[in-house]
């Protein structure tokens, strides 16, 4: 199992709280973002295209905390920019500790064996290390050579300090599903708890904005890589969202289920979409006019969107929510390898799932954004 139980009977014991309160819009986890600086200037990336001001700005660990306390989450992830660069993050991360937060610390790990001697291993805290495939298609990915081998070591060194460790791998148009699955084998040996994955999203501001995945092609990618699964392979990551990316399940985007929060305040409407910023929380769900967003709502920054932000909260929600949701939880947990042959012809024509990366992205000459095909197919 890829989630600790401890950490499931947390998040159910949440989710079946509110449920009795009445409550239907309650956060699941605070997207905390600290800083935007990163270490790395990824072509996919829209959280790092700041001015140089805005990039030295901090979040203080009392700022931190306070955002978490106000909205009540049961677990915070830590993205950035590059966590490790905070001058604080060792600071905020024990005080999420000490108020018993499951802690997703994100990191491209090009840091993580110079600083990993500072943090204590706990049962709520993981370094969710960014890895986007092998080798070739990871360095392509965060446009830097070597940076797949910088990842590994600092994997192995996590693990071998008793961290828990989840590989967070995002993927694009052209993603052959074969490798994807070496990767799984790969990374699995290493001793991870599990593997976090998602297709890619295309923020406005990211450098590169030809190979992101419509919701047609993102289905059909994930089914392939998904189906026919490994016993040896698991995954840090609702099995019902997991159904959700092959195609199985629909859900309606809940980005109140994981609200962003950084420098400028509770992000309007979600980790991926910059329409404003306000105070609080409180006026952040009760202000936001969430029927403007979602594949249901026409809004074509929505249109294929499959990220889990959006919609993992509606699958957890789903699952430990209703005795539906539960009743298919325990079935995916039994019948986990999802045998379908139509995957596998899937897997043996690779080739149609090719695109031209035949070298690292320039930023400086990313040709103008595609249209990506949006259909709810």
């Amino acid at each position: 199992m890829g989630v600790p139980i401890s950490q499931m009977w947390t998040v159910a014991t949440y989710v079946l709280k509110k449920r009795l309160k009445g409550e239907t819009k309650y956060p699941l986890v605070l997207m905390l973002e600290p800083l935007f600086r990163c270490n790395l200037a990824c072509a996919g990336c829209g959280k790092v295209q700041y001015p140089p001001h805005i990039l030295k700005k901090e979040l203080t660990p009392e700022e931190c905390f306070a955002a978490v306390e106000e909205c009540g989450v049961p677990m915070v992830s830590l993205p950035g920019g590059e966590p490790l660069l905070h001058k604080q993050i060792v600071e905020i991360v024990n005080g999420l500790i000490a108020r018993k937060k499951y802690i997703y610390l994100c990191t491209n790990a090009l840091l993580l064996k110079e600083r990993i001697h500072e943090f204590t291993p706990s049962k709520y805290l993981t370094f969710s290390v960014h890895l986007d495939g092998q080798r070739e298609h990871h360095d392509m990915s965060v446009c830097r050579e070597g940076g797949f081998d910088q990842a590994i070591e600092g994997i192995k060194e996590a693990v071998k300090r008793g961290f828990r460790v989840t590989p967070n791998s995002t993927f694009f148009d052209g993603t052959d599903p074969n490798m994807v699955r070496a990767y799984f084998d790969e990374v699995m040996a290493l001793g991870v708890e599990g593997i976090v994955l998602s297709p890619g999203y295309s923020y406005d501001k990211a450098p590169d904005q030809q190979h992101f995945l419509g919701r047609a092609k993102s289905r059909r990618l994930f089914r392939a890589i998904l189906s026919n699964r490994k016993k040896s392979w698991k995954f840090n990551m609702s099995p019902l969202f997991l159904e959700f990316l092959m195609g199985k399940r629909n859900y309606e985007c809940t980005a109140w289920g994981s609200p962003a929060y950084n420098i400028f305040g509770w992000q309007k409407p979600c980790y991926l979409l910059q329409d404003g910023y306000v105070d609080t929380f409180k006026e952040l769900v009760e202000t936001t006019d969430w029927n403007e967003y979602g594949t249901s709502s026409g809004n074509p920054k929505c249109a294929n969107c499959m990220v889990s932000c959006g919609y993992e909260p509606s699958a957890v929600q789903h699952g430990f929510g209703s005795w539906s949701g539960f009743f298919a939880m325990a079935k995916a947990a039994i019948f986990s390898s999802y045998k379908d042959k139509g995957a596998l012809d899937l897997l043996n024509n690779h080739g149609s799932f090719a695109a031209q990366h035949d070298h690292f992205v320039k930023i400086e000459s990313i040709a103008p954004a595609a249209k990506l095909e949006e259909t709810r197919a």
